[in-house]
């Protein structure tokens, strides 16, 4: 690779709104994303909530001839939605589906049943590895009374540990997808401290599109107002995510959103704006002073948003524990009552009532057994990665106490030496 190497990217992300038979204009809107795509030939496509696999092989078809390589990920019962067309061949693919995303009684939500997942996509460039990942973790329905939010920590948590595992032989990272996460969001911040990602919107120095760069704007007529009262400009929640590893340099040239409205025909592609980002990668020069981001400061701020999560899924642990016990106590109280109406119903005397009676108490027994299992895997799940996060803690005040200033060599197992002996 010559040393002046330089290398521009242009990305696109769009959750797409694609839910069958509930989305309004989904066909239509379709037809118009995949026109957007080949007029504007980006190097790389990420799509989220393309429900529909039909949908998917329909823009496969349409934009072939400009993004000959593309992938569905499929999990779930309904699937992951996530979906990538890029320009460049695809050398490896592969998928994580997190362990916990919502409950499965809650059917009119319904992300249980989707699968959300992160794809990872390794693609060769002139060279360079680059390692792309789509993502969309769990809704937030109800800021104020967010009963998922542990459960979108818990996904960021296992998101950050799949980028930090599969990406030590990358020059490149990017991220991009729907976090369903606000900029200082608890999960938001966790995933850019242990991963070191920076914010396309922060980083960039020319960004045109909606105010304060939010991906969920009142001026968009498929987005719900009266959840975005609270909120005069909307929200950010769509990101584009990046970091270079040793040897290279990222930035963000340009960034733009759409505002509400298609750039061409006006209608919106989405309820989601479109991110358009145009990235540079470079040689960066051999650095001969300490890098100011792995300083005290940094490790201090780590540790506390380490904390934070960490307090956060204990709670949820504590809280699937109390639920898996009370159905235990439910279970055991349905089991008594099934052999007293047994009882009744041999002995005669109110027998029909027993019969009567049966069915219901199965269905109950039934029910409470479901949501034992559901909630004793939920606890499993947190208590799992409240351990890693613990750890991980452990390690960095390790170093803070040590005064180190090489917080990657300890912390995050060499990532960059690895990176150099790779190249």
């Amino acid at each position: 690779m010559k040393p002046n190497f330089s290398l521009r990217l242009r990305i696109f992300n769009l959750n797409c709104w694609g839910i069958p038979y509930l989305s309004k204009h989904r066909g239509d809107r379709m037809k118009r994303l995949g026109d957007l795509l080949n007029m504007e030939s980006f190097d790389l496509a990420l799509l989220e909530e393309v429900w529909s696999e039909q949908d998917f092989q329909r823009l496969r078809q349409k934009l072939l001839p400009a993004y000959p390589a593309a992938h569905y990920f499929r999990s779930g019962v309904i699937g992951s939605g996530l979906c990538v067309f890029s320009k460049h061949p695809i050398q490896e693919f592969t998928q994580h589906v997190y362990t916990l995303n919502g409950y499965p009684y809650m059917i009119h939500h319904g992300d249980w049943f989707c699968g959300k997942a992160v794809g990872l996509l390794v693609l060769h460039l002139s060279g360079l590895v680059l390692n792309a990942y789509v993502t969309h973790l769990h809704a937030e329905y109800n800021r104020q009374k967010d009963v998922y939010l542990t459960h979108r920590v818990a996904q960021a948590w296992e998101l950050a540990q799949f980028i930090h595992h599969t990406s030590k032989k990358a020059d490149v990272v990017l991220l991009c997808g729907d976090l369903n996460l606000h900029p200082k969001d608890l999960g938001c911040r966790l995933l850019k401290e242990w991963t070191g990602l920076h914010d396309a919107y922060h980083e960039t120095r020319d960004f045109k599109g909606s105010e304060e760069g939010c991906t969920m704007v009142p001026e968009n007529c498929y987005v719900s107002q009266r959840e975005l009262e609270p909120f005069p400009f909307g929200i950010r929640i769509d990101y584009v995510l990046y970091k270079a590893v040793s040897g290279f340099y990222i930035s963000c040239k340009t960034l733009r959103t759409t505002t509400g409205h298609d750039p061409h025909s006006g209608t919106p592609l989405s309820d989601h704006e479109a991110l358009m980002a145009t990235l540079c990668v470079r040689h960066s020069p051999p650095r001969h002073t300490p890098d100011p981001t792995q300083g005290p400061l940094e490790r201090s701020r780590l540790i506390s948003v380490l904390k934070e999560a960490w307090t956060e899924l204990d709670l949820g642990v504590a809280q699937a524990r109390w639920w898996a016990t009370f159905a235990g106590y439910v279970i055991g109280l349905g089991l008594l009552l099934l052999a007293l109406l047994c009882a009744l119903a041999a002995g005669g005397g109110v027998r029909e009532v027993a019969i009567l009676l049966w069915t219901p108490s199965v269905g109950v027994l039934l029910g409470a057994g479901a949501v034992y299992l559901f909630h004793m895997q939920e606890a499993k799940g947190l208590s799992r990665a409240r351990a890693e996060l613990q750890h991980v803690l452990g390690r960095a005040r390790e170093a803070q106490d040590l005064g180190l200033e090489s917080q990657p060599a300890l912390l995050l197992g060499q990532q960059e030496e690895d990176g150099a002996e790779e190249q």
